[in-house]
């Protein structure tokens, strides 16, 4: 839409280009300044006056005028971008990228994003940051080879969220997966449970942690001879064709732990179409306390990796990175914390068919 400036001109039209984008001269011309002053004001640099401020930005607000982004990041020979990678399927992950935003921003960072999806897979998803002029990576639940993290490591700094990577000299942020799994086993154990399954995530550095956490803790409480591994993913899907199997035998087991709230969900669909009570007949733990399982549908029993110290310890490692100078590599692992919700409950006394 064309608006008069001050001069009673269109600024919608100028120089026989209808409708282009406005420009920082446009807004000079308006207040009477020069660019270079319009451009510290918008820059919020020190030395204009608060009126000159003022005016600044109210005729930029009049004229629609916003910064071109891109030509500002070509023009400085650092762009103060960290580039993220993510699957735009997972809920965890969507968490992840909120809480670094934040964290970013006070810093005095911006992110690019690039995601994954059924199409478009993490080495894709990386060049277009590369592409960008990502300054650092921080790869959410990256499953990138070790060898080739530590070549891009090479060329920038690289932080890997979630999952471990001992064969790569970079950073790495995570939460300890293994405990995780062992305060839902000792949950579990705790209200009086024995027989508990756990529904794998597949392939994956972090599905195999969360697996020999589970594996582990079974053990440690002396219940090797009920360690019960199904296949499955981090999908819904997963978790709906594991409960199947299980409905389909004799008897189901007291417990279920999935891989993570994804695949949980899955589980508490298909129980509840099967008529199968929850915690009554089976109690249900998830993995992530996302958004999914907070929902009051579902209120699930899940572990936390706290994904806002996740995302304030992986912006700080870019950081020191970037503008401290430090270049040995670190890895930093936090403890995860059980949610108990209304999936979990005591076992019911006796065993035997679900139908």
């Amino acid at each position: 839409m064309k608006r008069p400036g001050s001069d009673g001109r269109e600024t919608g039209e100028a120089d026989g280009a209808p409708n282009r984008r406005p420009r920082l001269e446009d807004v000079a011309e308006l207040v009477g300044l020069s660019p270079a002053s319009v451009s510290l004001v918008l820059r919020n640099a020190p030395g204009p006056s608060a009126q000159t401020r003022e005016r600044v930005l109210e005729a930029a607000g009049r004229i629609g005028y916003r910064p071109d982004r891109t030509a500002s990041l070509l023009a400085r020979r650092r762009s103060r971008v960290l580039g993220v990678t993510f699957d735009i399927r997972n809920s965890f992950h969507a968490e992840l990228v909120e809480n670094l935003y934040v964290a970013a921003e006070e810093v005095g960072y911006d992110l690019a994003l690039s995601t994954l999806t059924r199409v478009r897979d993490e080495g894709q998803a990386v060049e277009t940051l590369l592409d960008f002029r990502a300054e650092a990576l921080v790869l959410l639940g990256t499953e990138i080879p070790a060898a080739r993290l530590t070549a891009l490591d090479r060329r920038l700094p690289v932080i890997s969220v979630g999952r471990r990577v001992p064969a790569a000299d970079l950073d790495v942020v995570r939460a300890s997966d293994d405990e995780g799994l062992g305060r839902a086993v000792a949950h579990l154990v705790e209200l009086g449970h024995r027989d508990i399954a756990f529904i794998d995530g597949g392939k994956g550095g972090i599905a195999g942690d969360r697996r020999r956490g589970y594996r582990t803790a079974m053990r440690a409480h002396r219940l090797s001879d009920r360690i019960r591994v199904l296949p499955g993913d981090h999908t819904e899907e997963a978790g709906a064709r594991a409960a199947e199997l299980l409905l389909a035998e004799d008897g189901l087991p007291s417990a279920v732990i999935a891989c993570n709230d994804r695949c949980a969900v899955g589980v508490l669909s298909t129980l509840g179409q099967a008529g199968v009570s929850v915690p009554g007949t089976l109690s249900v733990v998830g993995y992530d306390d996302s958004l999914l399982s907070r929902l009051a549908s579902f209120d699930l029993t899940t572990v936390s990796q706290n994904p806002e110290e996740q995302a304030r310890h992986a912006v700080a490692a870019a950081v020191e990175r970037l503008d401290d100078g430090r270049s040995a590599p670190r890895e930093i692992v936090l403890t995860p914390r059980l949610m108990v919700r209304s999936t979990t409950g005591a076992p019911a006394r006796a065993a035997g068919r679900h139908r």
